[in-house]
């Protein structure tokens, strides 16, 4: 398999190019501000012809160029119903700092020709790889994971965590349609049952793995102690 990520724009986001190997079909995930040259570079470098762009969440530094992306290839973009709005008005899911960083500008979005929506516990079938969606919201409420196998013994899957998990913390929960209760309860329910093996590539800063979060991460920590809720209707 290869996985090319790399940070891009103002927010540092990570966007990752992921395919079964150099020459073959390919899926974009999260392709934010100033990522659409690097996306560029590693389709020309390995080449690939993405067919697909997966979506984690719909804040602006995932979803900048979304459309621009999937119009230059003809690609899906897949996204949660949830935050499918956030694609043509991510303004909506905007902190204060970051609406005031984007003043002045002049800016306009718009879904790609081509969306579809996700939902939990969905496999995707893509590109020649399989995905498995799991809806964690929390940090927004269309928030989801993809997993996908991997083909060495010491790694059992790969998890695309957006801003759900990262190394040694969350994803923060104070922007529009965040919900700190709700976080944890994805954690516990989507996080905490994967195996130690896996590894995390998450929005961003540096991979990890859930073996050494679910060792050092105050909040899986936390979680580890607290006995599940039982939820009624």
């Amino acid at each position: 398999m290869l996985i090319a990520g790399f940070p891009a724009g103002p927010w540092g986001t990570n966007c990752y190019v992921v395919a079964t190997g150099p020459g073959s079909e390919c899926v974009v995930v999260d392709p934010g501000k100033d990522s659409a040259d690097g996306v560029a570079q590693v389709v020309r470098e390995h080449r690939l012809k993405p067919v697909s762009v997966l979506v984690t969440h719909g804040h602006v530094d995932h979803v900048w160029c979304v459309a621009p992306v999937a119009g230059t290839y003809d690609a899906t973009a897949w996204v949660h119903p949830a935050d499918r709005h956030l694609l043509s008005d991510p303004m909506a899911g905007m902190s204060r700092e970051t609406t005031s960083m984007l003043l002045g500008g002049s800016y306009e979005w718009a879904e790609p020709d081509d969306v579809r929506e996700l939902a939990d516990l969905q496999v995707l079938e893509l590109a020649g790889l399989r995905f498995v969606v799991d809806h964690a919201p929390g940090h927004t409420e269309g928030s989801v994971t993809f997993r996908t196998p991997y083909d060495v013994p010491e790694v059992s899957e790969v998890m695309f965590s957006g801003d759900l998990l990262f190394a040694g913390s969350i994803g923060r929960t104070d922007l529009p349609g965040g919900d700190h209760p709700t976080m944890l309860r994805s954690l516990r329910d989507k996080v905490l049952p994967l195996a130690d093996d896996v590894v995390v590539l998450p929005g961003h800063g540096e991979q990890t793995s859930i073996g050494r979060e679910r060792a050092t991460n105050p909040f899986l920590l936390d979680l580890e102690d607290t006995p599940p809720v039982t939820r009624g209707l």
